[in-house]
């Protein structure tokens, strides 16, 4: 990039829908812009707080409203490939970038003035001044004041230069944490010299794992890549046990191996400083701090869901492990012991001999395009009358990033979906959604949203054919999707899925609940090769058998969430006297009694990205606290009808397109009728007995 060169992310897009034209975006032009875009949005701060005249929403919080657009469009532009697509050139200017984006940020929800003026309007609320404000204006007010107020507007200057300097801190740890983990990962991708250590593996899966070894520079071998969480597919079918055991071992490690990329240090750092900081704003601890803004109001509260749902699910867990043990020794003698690596196996053998059903035989039924087309964008149009067509005019982040247009029942303009599918080693592991433009009214821009998944890409020509657990993912993922695009806002605070953490997971569970409707199973679940659909008699199957394996299933989130809360409900001394990861963790989960060693947590503490480089710190509890709406929804779906127009009508108009310009828990009222009750995810997960 040369000093006269235009910078694409300084001007508007020529493309539909803002989407930026990545073809002219080099990652020279990213430090730059952002530089121009911090500029931009102080001058538009400093303009707000230099009126003179008395502060009123229309003068405080509409051009508040307006400002940092240009930062918005290149933060997501950015922030977009730095997930996806991380190559050496763009870590560089992320770790660049985290201390400049912190400060920035704490620049304005630190501005005494810009505090002042939204104090005082605040203040104004129940007055006739202004009476004439919207229920999402008044909300806009009320969000706002308590965002800065959590944020530390209220602090006095030396408070607020401690503050400002734990956050670019925690910017820089965080940024660390995220990239250790992507180089630990890579680095200890599992090498196999011979096909026969991989038996087990569909002829697709050992076809990636070739040209994973090929990609790689070794020709003739085998490469294994790893997942974000503790286990990994392949474990359910891989029938040598120490081919199994190698790859639990390989992920395990990760982040606590020493060297370079070593997390421990790291995440001890984040914890104290978090610490400190939730101190500083006056919270015990910053699990304290981080649910006083959350629908889980305390630790408390999510400490009694976490317990009362333990117990039970340790106990199944126990019965379940009895009966894969007794598997085991069917074929390694009486006094075989069943160890971690083995869990996924056995359960796949067990299900076989008490439900007659092989779920790993499953994938030739389950090809990706046929999933993405006939299931989930099918079911949306069934459900809500949107429709897609790909867009292959349309320039993504990266080659194998597909672009859909989706228009409403009436033709009308909704947005851009993009799905990035396949794994690479410039991906951050697990799956996501996330926005590239978001809607408002106010700023006259309509949703970009994106689909990230780690599906392992075949050899080419070869199709790609999912396992359940991956469909699932797809459906669960295009929910987020959905509220993304759905949401129908005019202020873009409240855009999307711009909602409490501890609700945002509830609209992406509640679309998994189509992924066995008999109408949208017969239609995408076709055999790869003959078109015929999935037997009658698997279907059966596969729902009398869904609570087989909750007790692992839900034992093992349960302990992550665990970890997450007993990690951040210390007090900066209590952090500071963690020496060892490895100890804290066990004496953790001994506490709330999911310490059995054959079934190990979701994540371990040095690959946690959720909570130690991801938004969910203190907040890892939010998928079961969110559950508990959704199995209440998904009973109403049943009651009411199932996949109806009129049914997908009102969860769109009540719940997903009021983005979060309204008190979630109003909105799921006003969806439901009542609060959620706790009785059909008890049910769901066989913890009711």
């Amino acid at each position: 990039m040369t000093d006269a060169a235009p910078n694409p992310l300084l001007a508007a897009t020529t493309l539909p829908y803002g989407l930026p034209d990545y073809r002219e975006i080099q990652p020279a032009h990213y430090l730059p812009a952002f530089e121009q875009a911090f500029a931009a949005q102080r001058r538009e701060i400093t303009s707000i707080t230099g009126v003179r005249s008395a502060p009123t929403f229309e003068n405080t919080l509409v051009p508040l409203e307006r400002s940092g657009e240009l930062l918005g469009r290149v933060s997501r532009a950015f922030y977009t490939v730095s997930s996806a697509d991380a190559t050496p050139a763009i870590q560089e200017i992320e770790e660049t970038l985290a201390p400049l984006m912190s400060a920035h940020h704490d620049a304005i929800t630190l501005d005494a003035a810009l505090y002042a003026r939204i104090d005082a309007v605040h203040a104004q609320l129940d007055t006739p001044a202004l009476a004439h404000l919207t229920p999402e204006e008044r909300y806009l007010v009320q969000r706002h004041h308590r965002e800065l107020t959590h944020a530390g507007a209220g602090l006095d200057d030396a408070q607020k230069q401690e503050l400002t300097a734990l956050n670019q801190r925690l910017s820089v740890l965080t940024t660390t944490f995220e990239k250790n983990l992507l180089a630990d990962t890579n680095d200890l991708a599992v090498v196999f010299d011979d096909a026969a250590e991989l038996d087990g593996l569909t002829e697709g899966e050992l076809s990636a794992a070739a040209q994973n070894a090929a990609d790689r520079g070794m020709p003739g071998s085998y490469v294994v890549t790893l997942t974000l969480f503790t286990g990994h597919p392949y474990l359910s079918t891989l029938t040598n046990r120490e081919s199994r055991r190698r790859l639990l071992e390989a992920s395990r490690s990760r982040g606590s191996r020493g060297g370079d990329h070593d997390n421990r240090d790291t995440l001890r750092e984040i914890v104290r400083l978090r610490a400190q900081r939730a101190a500083l704003l006056g919270y015990d601890s910053h699990a304290a701090y981080v649910t006083s803004d959350e629908t889980a109001g305390s630790p408390d509260a999510v400490h009694a869901l976490l317990r009362e749902l333990a117990a039970p699910a340790a106990r199944n867990a126990g019965a379940e492990q009895a009966a894969l043990e007794a598997a085991l020794r069917k074929t390694h003698g009486p006094d075989a012991t069943l160890e971690a690596h083995d869990w996924a196996y056995y359960t796949e053998q067990v299900r076989k001999a008490e439900y007659d059903l092989d779920r790993t035989a499953l994938r030739p039924w389950f090809e990706a395009e046929r999933v993405l087309q006939d299931g989930v964008f099918r079911t949306a149009t069934q459900l809500y009358g949107i429709t897609f067509a790909e867009r292959e005019d349309l320039p993504a982040y990266h080659p194998d990033a597909r672009v859909f247009e989706v228009r409403n029942e009436d033709g009308s303009a909704l947005g851009l979906f993009v799905l990035d599918l396949y794994t690479r080693d410039t991906k951050r592991g697990g799956a996501w959604m996330n926005s590239i433009v978001s809607q408002s009214h106010l700023r006259g821009t309509a949703p970009v949203v994106v689909n990230n998944l780690n599906v392992p890409q075949p050899a080419p020509g070869e199709p790609t054919l999912l396992t359940l657990d991956e469909v699932t993912t797809l459906f669960h993922e295009f929910g987020h999707a959905l509220h993304g695009l759905f949401a129908t806002v005019t202020y873009p605070h409240f855009a999307g899925t711009n909602v409490f953490r501890d609700f945002v997971e509830f609209p992406s569970q509640v679309n998994e609940m189509w992924i066995l409707w008999p109408e949208v199973l017969t239609t995408y679940a076709r055999h790869v090769d003959t078109g015929a659909p999935l037997p009658a008699g698997v279907v059966e199957k596969l729902r009398a058998s869904e609570v087989f394996n909750q007790g692992f299933a839900t034992s093992e989130y349960l302990a992550a969430s665990w970890l997450d809360q007993a990690w951040h409900s210390l007090d900066a001394a209590a952090a500071d006297a963690v020496t060892d990861v490895a100890a804290f963790e066990a004496a953790a989960l001994a506490d709330i009694g999911l310490d059995n060693p054959v079934v190990p947590t979701r994540y371990s503490s040095t690959y946690f990205a959720h909570v130690f480089s991801g938004g969910y710190s203190a907040g890892y509890y939010s998928y079961i606290w969110s559950e508990v709406l959704d199995a209440d929804t998904v009973e109403w779906f049943t009651e009411n009808g199932g996949l109806t127009r009129a049914n997908g009508e009102r969860f769109r108009r009540r719940l997903l397109g009021v983005g979060g310009s309204k008190d979630p828990l109003e909105a799921y009222r006003d969806f439901r009728g009542r609060d959620a009750e706790i009785a059909p995810l008890l049910k769901r997960r066989g913890l009711d007995g």
